[in-house]
């Protein structure tokens, strides 16, 4: 048998594997039938399943009552047609357990109520109570259980958990909220010597524990959101940010599962990303899929890239964006196909769709 009708052959058995979703392969950079795709932010306010829920819970009430963002889950996984459904949660679940409380403000997102600005608010800030969080672990418990059996196409859908990254972390709980300088987050990290490898080790700690129980009640794979790590320069990121977050890759890899590293705005910081040792980086939308694919080197698989407001353009456009980034793929092993980021308020659900419907037909040419 030529090898590639072998892998062909390969390709077309192993998404049979007990265990081996088409998605967890793709991860590992293992031969799949065809690109698997999902959507960050897929279950959102875009989708008007989501936004009858939130009309009787807040998102702070979804996200710690397990019935509910499983439903979240579960709906939006089903209503796209995805490969792989992430959970619904939240990345400032793990500062209530870490003694810091944060609410979300209508029109203006998270608010840390007392900011995160001074070495004696790092050592107040506590590690012992993860196992508050167990909430996201029965959430996917009850995920998993729904989506445990195979599909029609033979496949098992993947169960995504995630995390925050410390950086990204720590820029909210030092700023207060969401910033567009991190002014007061750079001041802590350059002047504060001691504060800052302090806050880091403690988030590093919080999140390897919630990872844990994420992976125990059945993710197949953990995303780390480094949501704002492309505010720092390459050095910043090398000396501040990448010992703390290679850690945190690392230790959720030694729990068994594929690890997907993602930040926005971040083709400067690709290479250096790479380091980490995730498994797959995502590419946001402002970096042609095949040069962030050689900046992180064949050796990583990587997720995304199409550009989340192309959702909004007639359909010729959004079929040809499409296609140009599954072209740029090449069916090589690894790419997960995915937007440059979450999905927008607003975005027609048809067109979502759509998206997952032209991934699956390239696939069968």
């Amino acid at each position: 048998m030529s090898e590639e009708a072998l892998a062909v052959s390969i390709a077309e058995t192993s998404i049979l594997e007990p265990g081996s979703s088409r998605f967890v392969r793709a991860c590992l950079r293992r031969p799949v039938d065809r690109t698997p795709v999902w959507f960050l932010r897929q279950a959102g306010r875009y989708m008007p399943e989501y936004m009858a829920v939130r009309k009787h819970h807040s998102l702070l009430d979804i996200c710690r009552t397990p019935e509910i963002a499983a439903e979240v889950t579960i709906t939006a996984a089903e209503r796209l047609g995805v490969d792989a459904a992430i959970i619904f949660a939240d990345l400032l679940l793990p500062f209530t357990p870490m003694g810091l409380d944060f609410e979300f403000v209508a029109g203006e997102g998270p608010q840390v109520n007392t900011p995160v600005r001074s070495l004696e608010h790092v050592q107040a800030l506590r590690t012992d109570r993860a196992h508050e969080l167990s909430y996201v672990a029965r959430s996917i418990e009850k995920v998993a259980a729904h989506f445990g059996r195979p599909r029609a196409d033979g496949d098992t859908l993947g169960i995504i958990g995630f995390c925050g990254a410390p950086f990204t972390l720590a820029s909210y709980m030092i700023e207060g909220g969401s910033s567009r300088n991190y002014v007061e987050t750079k001041k802590l990290m350059y002047g504060n010597s001691l504060a800052w490898p302090l806050l880091m080790e403690k988030l590093v700690t919080v999140l390897v524990a919630f990872a844990q129980q994420q992976v125990e009640a059945g993710a197949d794979v953990i995303q780390i959101f480094d949501s704002w790590a492309g505010a720092l320069s390459v050095p910043d990121f090398r000396e501040y940010c990448l010992p703390w977050t290679t850690e945190l890759v690392q230790r959720v890899k030694s729990l068994g599962v594929p690890v997907i590293y993602f930040g926005v705005d971040t083709a400067s910081l690709l290479s250096t990303m790479r380091e980490t040792g995730a498994d797959v980086i995502g590419l946001d939308w402002r970096v042609p899929l095949e040069v962030g694919w050689k900046a992180v080197g064949e050796g990583c698989g990587v997720q995304g890239n199409l550009d989340p407001i192309t959702l909004f353009a007639p359909q010729d456009v959004l079929e040809r964006r499409v296609r140009e980034v599954l072209d740029a793929a090449g069916r090589r092993p690894g790419h997960i196909f995915n937007l440059g980021h979450g999905i927008v308020p607003g975005t027609p659900v048809e067109n979502a769709v759509r998206v997952v419907e032209l991934v699956k037909e390239h696939g069968k040419r």
